[in-house]
């Protein structure tokens, strides 16, 4: 018992094999992710050029997977019963399945509904995925890695946006085969899990009263002087594993409750601007009245690309809180700039515009560490789920709206919309966002 004792915290180890697979196996997750949900958009201008299709309908088939990933409640709620690997090593399976059986059919309705169940397998990896990283990521890596996923998120989402460009000669099917085209990446990651041998979480395992077994699955893959911490064998001597199945509904209880609605408002009001813009890129630049719509493409992904790199850059720089803050901020400046002002040089709006793909995007970096780090393992899968749930209801509303609003009405009052959302964001974050960043708290 003396040497159970003097074991090291497990999250105090240093950076080894079994982090690097499940590091890929997410990464690889994230990729197939940000492209599945660009793709929609991408096919479905395609499909317009054969297909007398609606603004609205145009608006539901770009949200389908936005949609099916307000699953992540489900799936978080099902992670903190059942655990995480199981269900990490089914879902791409299942999204590869689901995404050829688009090939087979020209319906809209079972088109929408298809995306929907793309949409919950990519739920899985929002929440149980980047639970299961954070569990296992030692703490000095744990922040700055999990920043790092939204590059290869956004290497997928841009890949999906010019992938017109390069499956052509199809014809009316066009649009079909690049529906089709996630199931290439999701078997790739399916196979790779499968062979990757990815752990249980020993902090799952904790939670659900089985410290020897979370001794067992740490020793196994970092060596007999890890264990788990003294803190958590208290807190395993404490919990059973019927006591641990909670209700979600404790997300709303006095101790969570700021937790989940700054979660929620943070990511629901980023997304309803990134997606609902970013997807339909090409109809609301058109709307600009800017004809050449391939230029402003690359140069809107070229900025969020690197957005994304000058976030990550700055991460540790500001506390989370500033951080929210002030991305919010900046980037409702730049919308209400377009949209306020409505003789705007063409010129001065494709660099305000390019501003606010650049910061807007900065912002993703606080995505996945900063809704982690709002929630206690226990309930992290629940807590997660629930935040990405609000945030794909934020985001679906997004890709449905502004297309509509932008035909009936125009696209100033998109941009308004939008950049009121984002400034409400920085106000509210402004007055509750807690800091969680360790280095910070303490200073």
């Amino acid at each position: 018992m003396e040497k159970e004792d003097q074991k090291k915290f497990y999250k105090h180890a240093p950076f080894s094999n079994v982090h690097l697979r499940i590091y890929l196996a997410i990464i690889l997750g994230q990729f197939t992710s940000g492209y599945t949900i660009q793709i929609s958009g991408t096919a479905i201008s395609a499909a317009q050029k054969y297909l007398p299709i609606s603004s609205l309908w145009v608006g539901l088939i770009g949200s389908g997977t936005l949609i099916g990933l307000a699953g992540s409640l489900f799936v978080g709620k099902i992670s903190d019963n059942i655990g995480r690997k199981q269900l990490l090593l089914i879902n791409m399976y299942v999204l590869t399945g689901v995404s050829l059986c688009q090939l087979f059919t020209s319906n809209l309705w079972l088109t929408f509904i298809f995306r929907i169940a793309v949409g919950l397998m990519i739920a899985i990896d929002y929440t149980v995925g980047n639970a299961l990283l954070i569990e296992w990521l030692p703490f000095k890596e744990s922040g700055k890695m999990q920043s790092h996923l939204v590059i290869y998120w956004t290497l997928g989402f841009i890949l999906a946006s010019f992938s017109n460009s390069f499956i052509t000669g199809f014809g009316e099917s066009t649009w079909k085969i690049l529906m089709v085209s996630p199931a290439l990446f999701g078997i790739i990651t399916a196979v790779f899990r499968s062979f990757a041998r990815l752990p249980a979480s020993p902090s799952w395992l904790v939670n659900q009263g089985k410290p020897k077994r979370a001794q067992r699955v740490i020793q196994k893959h970092l060596g007999t002087k890890w264990g788990i911490s003294k803190k958590q064998k208290i807190h395993a001597a404490k919990v059973t594993a019927s006591s641990a199945n909670f209700s979600w509904t404790i997300l709303f209880s006095k101790k969570y409750i700021r937790y989940t609605l700054v979660g929620g408002v943070f990511y629901a009001s980023q997304a309803f601007s990134f997606f609902g813009i970013s997807i339909f890129l090409p109809i609301l630049v058109s709307k600009m009245g800017i004809s050449n719509t391939s230029l402003v493409g690359y140069l809107y992904n070229g900025c969020m690309f690197l957005g994304i790199i000058f976030g990550i850059r700055i991460f540790g720089t500001f506390s989370r809180r500033h951080f929210l803050v002030g991305d919010f901020l900046l980037s409702a400046i730049c919308l209400l700039i377009l949209a306020l002002w409505s003789s705007i040089p063409k010129e001065l709006a494709l660099l305000t515009f390019s501003l606010f793909s650049l910061t807007l995007s900065a912002g993703l970096v606080m995505d996945y560490p900063y809704t982690s780090e709002l929630f206690d393992s226990n309930i992290r899968g629940t807590g997660v789920g629930m935040v990405v749930t609000i945030s794909r209801i934020g985001a679906a509303a997004g890709t449905v709206l502004l297309p509509v609003i932008t035909s009936s009405l125009n696209v100033q009052f998109s941009m308004l919309t939008c950049g009121l959302i984002l400034l409400f964001a920085g106000i509210f974050c402004f007055i509750f966002a807690p800091e969680t960043s360790i280095k910070y708290k303490k200073s």
